[in-house]
């Protein structure tokens, strides 16, 4: 009986990973395979045979003012080249993400709503993260799938990246008066040269009519 059992857990997790992993190539995607969780748990836990790996990125600021949003790209380029899936995912202080057109958020993971075809050599999510209202340093996560579309996960390849997002107090409206007032400090002491030349003008004058005949 536990035999049974035992097989039937393997096949249930092996059916998962190609059902998941079908999902994410060919149709939507799925949260949970960015590369936050381990290097195990990326596309490349199923999609593989796709000879040399894509190259992906993320596009965007790599600072932040606490709870500003940032416009962020994830792009796929290489690989089978057919189309492209993806999942970013943001370190657990790092704040919002919030899927853009084509795409969708899962989990609080985001992911594509379908496959992705490639324009120009790359494919590209847009997306966008509010910053935490505290300072400190987030990380964003991102796995890449270049697929071949055969309907299966063989043929298709895939990488994953991080992108670190300094989020940093804003300056506010008291730097400013600062440096105003630094400013009128400077007219001030520049009003002292002038002075200085005026008197030494004027001595020179009074010893011109001391030495005249």
């Amino acid at each position: 009986m536990r035999s049974y059992l035992a097989s039937l857990g393997v096949v249930g997790v092996v059916s998962a990973c190609l059902v998941s992993g079908s999902a994410f190539a060919s149709s939507v995607g799925m949260s949970g395979h960015s590369g936050k969780q381990g290097s195990s748990l990326t596309c490349a836990s199923c999609h593989t045979g796709g000879g040399g790996s894509p190259t992906v990125t993320i596009q965007g600021p790599t600072t932040l003012a606490p709870g500003a949003t940032g416009n962020y790209t994830f792009i796929v380029r290489g690989g089978p080249a057919s189309g492209a899936g993806f999942n970013v995912a943001v370190s657990d202080n790092g704040g919002t993400l919030n899927a853009g057109p084509g795409s969708t958020k899962m989990s609080g993971e985001l992911t594509h709503n379908g496959i992705r075809a490639f324009s120009n050599g790359e494919a590209r999510f847009d997306f966008t993260l509010v910053a935490p209202s505290t300072p400190g340093t987030v990380t964003l996560y991102g796995a890449g799938n270049s697929v071949n579309q055969n309907g299966t996960e063989q043929g298709d390849s895939s990488a994953t990246t991080t992108l670190q997002v300094t989020v940093g107090s804003s300056t506010g409206g008291g730097g400013d008066e600062g440096g105003d007032d630094e400013g009128g400090g400077c007219a001030a002491a520049g009003g002292v040269p002038l002075v200085g030349a005026a008197l030494m003008l004027l001595g020179t004058r009074l010893r011109r009519r001391r030495q005249a005949p």
